[in-house]
């Protein structure tokens, strides 16, 4: 159930309508090198444009501080959105005062226009209301478009939508569905794969979840720290020994709300993280003091899958292996391809996010087959440790 405002709510023909992007994408040499996050909100401003809104794009690029810092300027990215949505965009070199005014007043009903970076003020970031109040002088509606950027309190993500009429944007309200679909109203029973390097950093990820899932499969370095705790020997892996109490408070929270911890059923070695190396297949009682834990075995690969064909959502961010260097994206790669098998025949919602999990499941060449893959990095890991995300709140209904 849709929780949040949207388009389809306002009448934005003939409006002046602020779409808050997340444009923040990579540059060289002043091009832009990847433009997937262009694409991705693209629909959002070519429907608006198509129903007579006056398209007018706000985004930040990189960290200028506060200072007006043109290596940081947002025309290379307008240029690029030229290119891709096929039409003219018109650029401002400030977000407010006269030079954004000018270029506004200018547009013609269905128009498209990019704003100068909005963090060349350290306003923005200070969450500042007459800032945001500036930033509206040149809009009727805020879009806010940019899920991404929604966990920080900033004014053209936060403050803004409290001064304007707000909903959200396709991409964004494609984004709060599907983590709605993974986590707050999900089909049972919901598995949740988990990895990373450190238990540390996503001990609110792993505390929230034993209480929303069925299913907790623990994999990367963390699950050597797991092991650990349940006192198999490591060897010199990657392991955050000092937190072996933190995973086995995690383990009897788990018992207690009934969810199943999953670790690994068998191991792979190798004397160090490199290719070339002589990759080994362990039993969990031998690992040799002088190897290292890369990746899980064929028989966690089969305990994995085997509980996916029973599953109706997983929710997925991490990768179970040291996938970078093969051979130890094996299960990672088999894991996830059998996912994407699932969620193609149906039975399976697959949720994703993460930069890691994102490159993993390219790798894997599974990236555009799971139900819905995340590009957002900090916002997802909150929105997983059950934070309300001040750019969510301000729109819901």
């Amino acid at each position: 159930m849709t929780t949040f405002r949207t388009i389809d709510q306002l009448d934005v023909a003939g409006k002046r309508v602020l779409v808050r992007a997340d444009l923040n994408v990579p540059m060289k040499e002043g091009k832009v090198t990847n433009t997937t996050r262009i694409d991705r909100t693209v629909p959002t401003l070519m429907e608006l444009a198509g129903k007579g809104a006056k398209v007018i794009v706000l985004s930040h690029l990189g960290r200028p501080k506060g200072q007006k810092n043109l290596d940081f300027t947002l025309k290379p990215v307008a240029d690029a959105l030229a290119s891709i949505a096929g039409k003219p965009v018109a650029f401002a070199s400030d977000c407010i005062g006269p030079d954004a005014a000018a270029v506004v007043n200018a547009m013609n009903d269905g128009d498209l226009a990019m704003l100068e970076n909005v963090r060349f003020y350290g306003e923005e970031e200070k969450n500042d209301e007459a800032f945001a109040r500036q930033l509206a002088e040149n809009g009727d509606i805020l879009i806010s478009d940019a899920f991404s950027c929604s966990h920080r309190a900033h004014a053209s993500v936060e403050a803004l939508a409290k001064i304007l009429p707000s909903a959200a944007g396709r991409l964004m309200q494609a984004e709060l569905e599907a983590l709605e679909a993974a986590l707050e109203d999900p089909k049972h029973p919901v598995a949740a794969v988990v990895g990373g390097a450190k238990i540390s950093t996503k001990l609110d990820v792993l505390g929230h979840l034993v209480g929303k899932v069925d299913q907790l499969i623990i994999g990367g370095a963390m699950a050597n720290t797991f092991l650990h705790a349940k006192g198999i020997d490591v060897g010199k892996s990657l392991c955050e020994h000092d937190m072996a109490e933190s995973a086995r408070q995690i383990m009897a929270q788990a018992q207690t709300a009934g969810c199943d911890i999953v670790l690994p059923k068998d191991l792979v070695v190798a004397e160090a993280f490199a290719e070339g190396q002589q990759a080994d297949t362990v039993a969990l009682d031998a690992v040799a003091a002088d190897r290292m834990i890369l990746d899980v075995g064929p028989q966690s690969i089969a305990d994995l899958n085997a509980r996916l064909a029973d599953c109706k959502t997983i929710l997925w961010n991490g990768p179970l292996g040291a996938f970078e260097v093969p051979p130890f994206d094996v299960a990672t790669n088999a894991v996830a391809q059998e996912a994407a098998k699932l969620t193609k025949a149906g039975s399976l919602v697959s949720v994703a996010g993460g930069g890691d999990t994102v490159a993993a499941l390219a790798h894997a060449g599974v990236g555009g087959d799971f139900s819905y893959v995340s590009t957002a990095g900090g916002a997802f890991l909150e929105w997983m440790e059950g934070k309300v995300l001040p750019g969510v709140a301000v729109l819901r209904a």
